[in-house]
């Protein structure tokens, strides 16, 4: 990111004066796997990346808030005297839901602009709406030295999404971003927020990113279904044996109590949460036991269970998997995020990237008329200020 560019577009869009700058960074994310667990109360391994979204503020001594972005055309004018209310579906509901979020808190919220620049793809499941979320929350922490806790921003982060976006997410996308290690990822437990930092040592092999460029718009309401057959799954099974999340069972006790589920796909979406989150115990103890093959197998496990039991893949996501795997090299391909279009991440070798990017792209291109963009990816920091403009 080039700083001085960003300081002349908040000087062209706000104009100048005395009144300092301060700029804020939030990283996005990517799940190595654990996909679909959060809000089922299980295990994720997320890490944060060396990319996300910035933000620029300056006090501007009225009762406003200005909020802009490089990355769009909407802009938006919000008076303090009022209720902040959402805006259609426009960006600013994320920083607008944080704001109301402190606001509830007893936050006294005085006029400020703000300027927001990611590099985050868009719509790419690499969880930029957390990533705005957690660079406003930090921002206005330290603007106004509240000292409130990283973990209690990440749930104001999360509460922001749930009551002011309206998206039913679980806490893993806010909390990755928040509390992000560089070259570590987080071994997260959903329910209790317990976490272990992991180092990420994968000696010869890279991570690799890449955007299936297919719109993710059926994402947001598929993920509320989900969340919606899972409760369902949930209360099917506590006839049985009372719990209050899936994850809560082992493989063998879900075989005990699945004839419970009297619907099929309701049992299909519960034994992917329990099977998913068994692997993500198993992932872990591979990477610090430097077992990357068998990491790389549970990765392709947990696609595979992602597209036939809990069905959020769609034929992008498969393509570009299903090509990459073709690739001498990539040990493990699969979705990362929400699904229905966004990323997958593969576990490469390192002298294999430059040809799984480009004979993988050419296939995908083929099959689905879609350009996919590769990203090798850096593990980086979570949410912070930057001092050295």
């Amino acid at each position: 990111m080039n700083f001085d560019t960003l300081i002349q577009q908040f000087y062209n869009r706000y104009g100048r004066n005395s009144t300092p700058i301060r700029l804020f960074f939030a990283p996005g994310r990517v799940n190595l796997i654990g996909e679909h667990t959060d809000y089922n109360g299980g295990y994720v391994f997320p890490c944060a990346l060396s990319f996300g979204t910035y933000l620029m503020m300056r006090e501007n001594h009225q009762q406003v808030l200005r909020l802009a972005t490089t990355n769009f055309e909407f802009t938006s004018e919000i008076s303090l005297g009022e209720p902040i209310r959402k805006i259609n579906e426009a960006w600013v509901n994320y920083p607008l839901g944080v704001i109301k979020e402190l606001q509830s808190r007893g936050l006294i919220i005085t006029g400020y602009d703000l300027l927001y620049s990611g590099n985050i793809p868009n719509n790419a499941g690499l969880s930029s709406s957390a990533s705005i979320e957690l660079v406003t929350a930090v921002a206005f922490d330290k603007l106004f030295d509240l000292d409130i806790g990283r973990v209690e921003l990440v749930k104001i982060g999360q509460a922001a999404e749930n009551n002011f976006v309206g998206v039913n997410c679980g806490i893993m996308d806010q909390f990755a971003v928040g509390m992000g290690q560089k070259d570590h990822a987080l071994f997260l437990n959903c329910n209790t927020l317990d976490y272990e930092a992991v180092p990420v040592n994968l000696v010869d092999y890279q991570l690799v990113i890449a955007n299936t460029n297919k719109s993710r718009g059926l994402a947001d309401s598929k993920y509320n279904e989900r969340v919606t057959e899972c409760n369902k799954a949930v209360r099917a099974i506590s006839k049985g044996k009372p719990i209050q999340y899936l994850a809560e069972l082992n493989n063998h006790e879900f075989s005990e109590y699945a004839h419970l589920i009297p619907d099929q796909t309701i049992l299909k979406r519960a034994r992917h949460v329990v099977s998913e989150n068994q692997r993500v115990f198993e992932a872990v103890d591979a990477l610090k036991s430097g077992r990357l093959t068998t990491f790389g197998q549970l990765m392709n496990a947990s696609h595979d269970s992602l597209r036939d039991d809990y069905e959020v893949t769609g034929i992008e996501l498969d393509t570009l998997v299903e090509e990459s795997r073709k690739i001498e090299g990539v040990i493990g391909s699969r979705m990362t995020g929400a699904g229905f279009g966004g990323c997958t991440v593969s576990l490469v070798k390192n002298e294999a990237v430059r040809e799984m990017m480009a004979r993988a792209g050419e296939a995908y291109h083929l099959k689905t008329g879609l350009k996919a963009d590769f990203y090798p990816a850096d593990i980086g920091d979570g949410a912070k200020e930057i001092t050295n403009l």
